[in-house]
């Protein structure tokens, strides 16, 4: 069975994606096969052959095997909001069962599966059931992204404590700097190297438009 990994952010747009596509390719020039999922995606746009999300169609053009569009983005809704309302205007309830039946094909088809979540680690999927939950459903270790913006320090402490008394495993963090000028970067970056417990995988700067292409080649898998 193929080893997972669990990709969180701080919040939504924080890079979690570029940084899911970047791990990816990383580890595929390790020589391992990799397979991403993207089990819930709010946002997607009507297509002859259903609805399509954007970031789960590069997720799925990333995969070391051709999959179909469903086995990486099981659950996708059309309106760009939280999740949970979108799968109750949709009356289609987000399902941790399909997702895990899901999960675990794709494992034992690869050596690694990526699998990204959508917005951050508290973020609602069902009633009474969030981002987290799912992450230790699938009992995966985690990577938290951190978008390097104002409050990030705030962010990042939070979704670690969250993410720790959830009792999952998370690896370590990956700063993504997603504005040219940020004000005190360098004194956030260190701040959230001090305060935080887990080991940094990566330090992203401004890509800019090479955010997408770029992004693996300052990740760090050697812990992974």
């Amino acid at each position: 069975m193929g080893r997972g990994i669990f990709i969180t952010g701080t919040d939504t747009g924080c890079g979690k994606t570029q940084v899911t596509l970047g791990l990816m390719r990383l580890l595929q020039t390790r020589g391992e096969s990799v397979l991403g999922m993207k089990p819930v995606a709010s946002g997607a746009v009507r297509t002859p052959d259903g609805l399509r999300n954007e970031d789960a169609l590069r997720i799925q053009r990333q995969s070391s095997q051709k999959l179909p569009y469903d086995w990486v983005n099981p659950f996708a809704y059309e309106p760009p909001v939280a999740p949970h309302l979108a799968a109750a205007e949709a009356a289609r309830p987000i399902e941790f069962e399909t997702i895990v039946e899901g999960y675990s094909r794709l494992s034992g088809m690869a050596d690694r599966v990526v699998v990204e979540g959508v917005g951050g680690w508290s973020v609602p999927l069902n009633d009474g059931a969030t981002v987290g939950d799912l992450a230790c459903r699938l009992d995966l270790p985690v990577i938290l992204v951190i978008g390097m913006r104002l409050g990030c320090i705030n962010h990042a402490l939070l979704s670690e404590a969250a993410i720790r008394q959830s009792g999952a495993k998370l690896l370590g963090w990956i700063s993504n700097r997603l504005e040219r000028e940020m004000e005190a970067y360098e004194g956030n970056l260190s701040t959230l190297h001090e305060r935080l417990s887990v080991p940094c995988l990566g330090e992203v700067p401004w890509l800019g438009a090479q955010a997408s292409s770029g992004m693996d080649d300052y990740l760090d898998t050697r812990l992974l």
